[in-house]
């Protein structure tokens, strides 16, 4: 490994959260508390969230543009070097996993799998 790996955070967001706005954020503190160990391992961690979550607040979403989530996480896969893949049920994390797959790019089901970057 020759530079840090851009390790996009997949697990569960809106799922089983019934829209509960402080489930979501329970979820999203989640997903977060990965990125600090990922980044103490030397490479860049990301959350399809951080990006779409931004863009939704930008766009009218009634305009049939589609899903913004599910679609900024494709669009990023294409950037990202490995995925984790954090328990719980999630169909997003889930297509991540198999974009992840079928691009050749490892996916981590827990930190410890994760290789350290020392450059």
């Amino acid at each position: 490994m020759t530079t840090p790996l851009l390790i996009l955070i997949a697990g569960p967001y809106r799922s089983g959260t019934g829209g509960d706005p402080d489930a979501i954020a329970r979820n999203l503190e989640r997903l977060e508390a990965a990125a600090a160990p990922i980044y103490a391992l030397g490479h860049v961690p990301m959350i399809g969230e951080w990006v779409a979550l931004p863009i939704l607040r930008g766009i009218d979403t009634a305009s049939g543009d589609g899903d913004v989530m599910y679609e900024t996480a494709r669009r990023l896969l294409q950037h990202c070097d490995a995925v984790l893949r954090l328990p719980g049920e999630s169909s997003g994390a889930d297509t991540d996993v198999a974009i992840a797959r079928e691009r050749g790019i490892p996916v981590y089901t827990d930190l410890s799998e994760i290789p350290a970057f020392k450059g």
